[in-house]
């Protein structure tokens, strides 16, 4: 149920967005803002993020929304697959992080998984695209879409870095806590359903 509030919060939310990029009346922009400012207080509600943090968050965003994009990198040793200790929750989660204007997808992942590993890894294939809201993850603000890229290492050693903890690799019947706003089981056991059958085709929601 919260969920679906949600979803209805985030759809006023670029409604607003998109009517405050579009319009000239001083009376609709009002209007605009108004709404803008319920769904921050819908979101508020339904999660745990304080109102001022939501409309920061949102204070910078004009024009037409689109969903935000959460690259991850699947790297796989054996039957057993990498992750990251978190530091803003102390949780695992597979490496990777938001797209950055200027990169591929491709590269973002091979970025993140050097960043918060230390592997060197190459791209191989992609492997899922997610809408966040069909999984079971936290509410969030922001309307997201997941992508999974299947990566081949290649170098380095595992390593933290500035935004994680710890890097180790682990079998599906042994994970850590689970950073559940970036992952859930089900997704990893979705990655470990295409290392065992590599010619599935690509999942999107």
């Amino acid at each position: 149920m919260n969920q679906s509030f949600l979803g209805f919060a985030q759809k006023i939310q670029s409604i607003a967005q998109i009517g405050l990029a579009y319009t000239k009346n001083p009376y609709d922009i009002e209007r605009y803002e108004q709404l803008r400012e319920i769904s921050f207080e819908m979101m508020e509600s339904l999660s745990t993020t304080r109102v001022e943090v939501i409309r920061d968050l949102f204070e910078h965003e004009k024009g037409y929304q689109t969903p935000k994009i959460d690259v991850r990198g699947v790297v796989f040793r054996n039957d057993t697959i990498l992750m990251v200790r978190e530091k803003i929750d102390q949780c695992w989660s597979l490496p990777g992080g938001w797209g950055d204007i200027g990169y591929t997808a491709n590269e973002i992942a091979v970025k993140e998984v050097r960043e918060e590993s230390g592997l060197e890894v190459e791209p191989m294939r992609l492997l899922a695209v997610l809408d966040k809201k069909c999984h079971a993850h936290p509410a969030s603000p922001w309307y997201t879409y997941k992508l999974f890229i299947l990566c081949r290492e290649t170098g380095g050693f595992l390593q933290a870095g500035m935004e994680t903890l710890d890097a180790d690799f682990f079998p599906l019947e042994n994970l850590p806590p689970l950073s559940t706003d970036r992952i859930t089981y089900e997704q990893i056991r979705l990655m470990f359903d295409f290392k065992h059958n590599p010619e599935k085709m690509v999942v999107c929601d």
